[in-house]
């Protein structure tokens, strides 16, 4: 059995979540130390006849269609 006197909850999250850019800015700061870059990352060349079209689930394709364009 868990005693809730040594539970410890810890929120990132802004009291106002229409922060802005300001607000943005500091959460990703935070986030920094738990993010690891990876080593760079060289793309081979991919021979032309390997490359064929994109196939998308019907649900995925339908999620996307349903969203309002960019700058709505």
């Amino acid at each position: 059995m868990t005693n809730h006197q040594d539970l410890k909850v810890h929120s990132y999250a802004p009291l106002d979540p229409e922060g802005g850019l300001a607000a943005l800015r500091g959460d990703c700061a935070r986030m920094v130390p738990h993010w690891a870059a990876p080593d760079r990352i060289v793309a081979l060349p991919v021979s032309p006849s390997r490359i064929h079209g994109v196939k998308v689930p019907p649900a995925s394709a339908r999620l996307v269609d349903a969203m309002s364009d960019y700058g709505d």
